[in-house]
């Protein structure tokens, strides 16, 4: 946690969005090192293939449009026949209106394409929490 004032605050959070999803070179050792017995992760792609289709199904009855998902553990979605508002404003609204947590696609490009309606969903949840968030994202 940080403590200080807003605008520094502020700097940190662009930092920190990024920060968050790459790792210091101790813990790539220590992965390589996990990595090599295939045991400990043979089972993931049956477990968060499963978790994919868990949210797919759950949303189908949204006017979210969920773009083809693979290899990752997070799903895209196109809201555009929800709202015209940018990923960024229609992202917080949804976080703070409905209580669903979604990651804006625009800070990923140097200029976004005009008119860009998308948004990722992490599914790595817990199932609960997977079928909240769903029913959730359907009454929207």
């Amino acid at each position: 946690y940080v403590l200080a004032p807003e605008a520094l605050t502020a700097e940190f959070r662009k930092v920190h969005q990024f920060n968050v999803f790459s790792v210091h070179t101790p813990t790539q050792h220590a992965l390589a090192r996990y990595l090599r017995e295939p045991s400990h992760y043979e089972q993931l792609p049956a477990f968060f293939q499963a978790k994919r289709d868990r949210f797919a199904q759950g949303m189908q009855g949204s006017r979210f449009k969920l773009l083809p998902c693979q290899g990752s553990y997070f799903q895209t979605a196109d809201y555009s026949a929800i709202s015209q508002e940018d990923d960024i404003a229609f992202a917080k609204r949804m976080a703070v209106d409905h209580g669903v947590a979604a990651i804006p696609l625009s800070p990923f490009y140097k200029d976004p394409p005009p008119g860009m309606r998308l948004l990722r969903f992490c599914f790595a949840k817990q199932d609960a929490t997977l079928d909240a968030a769903t029913e959730k994202l359907c009454a929207i």
